[in-house]
Order: C-alpha cells, then sequence, then structure tokens
C-alpha cells in the first residue's frame, strides 16, 4: 500500500465516521478528536503494511493540510460570534490575547531551556508552537451556530473562542522571533530584533487586519447589498461561498506578506457584522464546520498512528514533563492571572484558564518554522515528540473534561439567573 492509497482511505474512513461519531458521544466524557487518534495509533499498531505520516521526511505536505484545516476553522469561528467587536464586549479576549499569549510563550521557554537543557532558539520556538490555543479542536467549548442575538453567548465560550480565533495569527510573530534568533546565531546578536518588530509584530500584523477589514467589508456588500440579484449571494443560500471568502481574504493577506489567518478570521468578523440576522451566516458556518470536522478526522487519523510509531516511543520523561507543566499548570495560572479584575465570575474565569487546547495550530507553526530554517534540523525530532505528546495530552485531557464541565457550568448558570 503506498503513502497516497492510505490517504484515500483515512480520508475516506475518517469523512464517514466524523458523521456518526459526534452524535453517538454527545453525552459521554469523550471527544470526538479522542477517537481519531486512538483509530489511527490502533491502525498503526496493527501487523498491516500501512505507511505511517512522519512529520519529518513529510513535513511540506503536513505544513499545508494544516494550514488549510486552519483557516477553514478561523472563517468558521468568525462567522459564529454574535457579539460586535469592541474593546469592553471582547474584554475577555484582549485579556487572553495580550496577556496569556507573551506570557505563555516565555513560561514555557523557561522550561524548555530548563527542564530539556535546549538552548534558547529552539526552546523559544518549542515555546512559540504550543502557545497558541486552538480552534480545531475546541468544539466543546466553542460557541455554536450563528444567532440574531447579540448577548446569548456565555462568556467562557464566548473567550475560548475568540482567543483561538485571534491567536493563530498572533502567534506567527514569535515563531518568526524564534527563526531570525536562531538565524543571528547565539550570543547577544541583536540585529535582527528591530526589523522582527517593525516588519513581523507591525506591519505584518496591520497588513493582516486591514486586508481582514476590506475583505469583509466587500464580501459583506456583495453578498448583502449587491444590486443585481446574481450577485446578491446570499440570496442563492450557497455554503461553499465560505471557501471563496476563506481563500481569496488568506491569498491576498500572504501576497501584501500580512498573517493570513488573522486576515481570515478578521474577514470573517465583518462579514458577520454586515448583517447580523441574515440566516445565511449560518449556511456558511455550517460549511465551514463540514469540511473542518473532515480535515480534522483526517489530520487527527495520521497524528494518532505517528504518535503510537515513532513519537511515544521517542518521548523521554523529560519531554513529556515539559507538555504536563503546560497543559496543568503554566496554561492554568496565567490564564486565571490575566483575568484578576475581569467581569467574569470566579467559575468562568478557572475554566476558561484552564481549556487552553493545543492541536492543530501547533502542528502548522512546527512544519512552517523547520521549513524555512535549517538552524532547527538537529532538535527537529525532538521538537515533534514534544509537540505531539502535548497535542495527545490536550486532547486526551480537555476533551473528557469539557462535555461535563460545560454542562455543570451551564446548569449553575440557569439556577443562578432562575428567580426564586
Amino acid at each position: 500500500m503506498t503513502l497516497s492509497d492510505a490517504v484515500y482511505l483515512a480520508m475516506g474512513i475518517g469523512a464517514l465516521c466524523a458523521a456518526v461519531i459526534p452524535r453517538l458521544v454527545f453525552r459521554l466524557p469523550l471527544s470526538t478528536p479522542m477517537l481519531f487518534l486512538a483509530a489511527g495509533a490502533a491502525v498503526a499498531l496493527l501487523p498491516l503494511p500501512v505507511p505511517v505520516v512522519q512529520p519529518g521526511p513529510d513535513r511540506l505536505w503536513v505544513e499545508h493540510v494544516t494550514e488549510l484545516c486552519l483557516i477553514v476553522s478561523l472563517m468558521g469561528a468568525g462567522l459564529a460570534l454574535n457579539r460586535p467587536v469592541g474593546w469592553r464586549r471582547w474584554a475577555g479576549p484582549w485579556r487572553l490575547v495580550g496577556l496569556v499569549l507573551p506570557l505563555t510563550v516565555v513560561a514555557t521557554a523557561a522550561l524548555a531551556a530548563a527542564v530539556l537543557q535546549w538552548p534558547l532558539a529552539p526552546a523559544l520556538l518549542l515555546a512559540a508552537v504550543l502557545a497558541p490555543t486552538d480552534p480545531v479542536l475546541a468544539a466543546e467549548v466553542r460557541v455554536g451556530e450563528p444567532t440574531d442575538a447579540e448577548d446569548d453567548e456565555d462568556e467562557v465560550r464566548f473567550s475560548l473562542t475568540a482567543e483561538a480565533g485571534l491567536n493563530d495569527g498572533l502567534a506567527f510573530p514569535f515563531v518568526l522571533a524564534a527563526v531570525a534568533y536562531a538565524a543571528a546565531g547565539s550570543g547577544t546578536a541583536t540585529d535582527w530584533v528591530g526589523r522582527w518588530i517593525l516588519v513581523d509584530v507591525l506591519g505584518r500584523v496591520a497588513v493582516g487586519v486591514v486586508v481582514g477589514l476590506a475583505m469583509g467589508w466587500l464580501l459583506g456588500a456583495l453578498f448583502f447589498r449587491a444590486r443585481p440579484a446574481a450577485l446578491r449571494l446570499s440570496e442563492h443560500m450557497e455554503g461553499f461561498v465560505a471557501l471563496g471568502a476563506t481563500f481569496t481574504a488568506y491569498g491576498v493577506a500572504e501576497l501584501l506578506h500580512g498573517y493570513g489567518f488573522l486576515a481570515v478570521f478578521v474577514t470573517a468578523c465583518t462579514i458577520r457584522a454586515a448583517e447580523r440576522a441574515h440566516g445565511y451566516h449560518k449556511v456558511l458556518h455550517e460549511f465551514t464546520e463540514q469540511v473542518e470536522r473532515l480535515l480534522t478526522a483526517f489530520l487527527l487519523f495520521l497524528l494518532g498512528g505517528y504518535l503510537a510509531a515513532y513519537a511515544l516511543p521517542a518521548l523521554t520523561w523529560r519531554g513529556a514533563l515539559v507538555g504536563v507543566l503546560l497543559i496543568l499548570v503554566v496554561r492554568p495560572l496565567v490564564g486565571w492571572a490575566a483575568e484578576l479584575g475581569s467581569t467574569s465570575g470566579p467559575r468562568e474565569r478557572v475554566v476558561t484558564a484552564l481549556f487552553g487546547i493545543r492541536g492543530i495550530g501547533s502542528l502548522f507553526y512546527l512544519a512552517y518554522a523547520l521549513g524555512h530554517s535549517e538552524r532547527f534540523d538537529d532538535w527537529a525530532q525532538q521538537l515533534w515528540t514534544v509537540v505531539a505528546f502535548t497535542v495527545l495530552l490536550s486532547v486526551v485531557l480537555h476533551g473528557a473534561a469539557a462535555t461535563p464541565v460545560i454542562r455543570r457550568l451551564d446548569r449553575l448558570r440557569r439556577v443562578s439567573v432562575t428567580p426564586p
């Protein structure tokens, strides 16, 4: 069996299972990603001639498939958010992106340097790829489908969805900082810092936001206000248009050297703001969600095989400790501290801090960085091992806890608002 044969088989089985499994595990402390990882691991361990995807030799392929999954997920996340963008309305996500993301990078880099005894460049890269939360694997804690009510999202789901949508673009500067530092060499070389701040932080973020706003405004006008009926796409209710919006925004931003992930999320939020009460948002969201589920099932199936065949046998206790500390200590503490003084209740702050899910975004960023710098070649295998294990740990722990925790939080919220 060739790799392409295995890919087609995985996509076929994944598509069928993606339609069935969510309904089977809806009320169980399980998640769809957990089952796909387990299935991929089981197939890899069977005495069958099934090739296993290795992210090292197959790096370019892994980069582009994870990239596709991410941008589709970011469009769906932006379309699902009902709350208009604003400083006060989005106070929770701003805290999570402005404080939690950089603090997580610093803390994880320090962990990698101390526990793994790595130089600063690979330690910073590991921290940068593991810092962003994931919009793909967070289905249990994301907001649901679009509605016409601005305030029907609870703070936990809203904050986690908006955080994942924003920080998958804003983590890019930290990844590029690791690449730039490695290229500059060890020691105290700081010539790269000025260019990094001006270009990779300020310039590329600004381009991503501007492209997102412009594309969102243009597409919103086309969807809902175009004078020729043939161009007013909302009247045709075709969901695949979401892919057109996604790829256009991403492609324009990347051609202009901006952050395409950020542009896609801003585009989705701007389209959402163009006409909040229209049912076309639900059609677009449902289509992106279906494509996302298919791609996620496919990727997790292959990741499960890699974990069983290569990553877990090569994992050291030091690498495992870094992943455990990130998921169980760093994110909860940093997330909780960043929300002190917010308007959220104590239960909401704890849950938001705990559910910083790692996933497909980390795989993309690592594949991207390794493809743009040869300075990490000596640590590539260890980087893939630690990142894959951390994703596995996050999928298992967060997947098992998400359903019961979120349901209990919903019950407590309903009790607190019920009049005596």
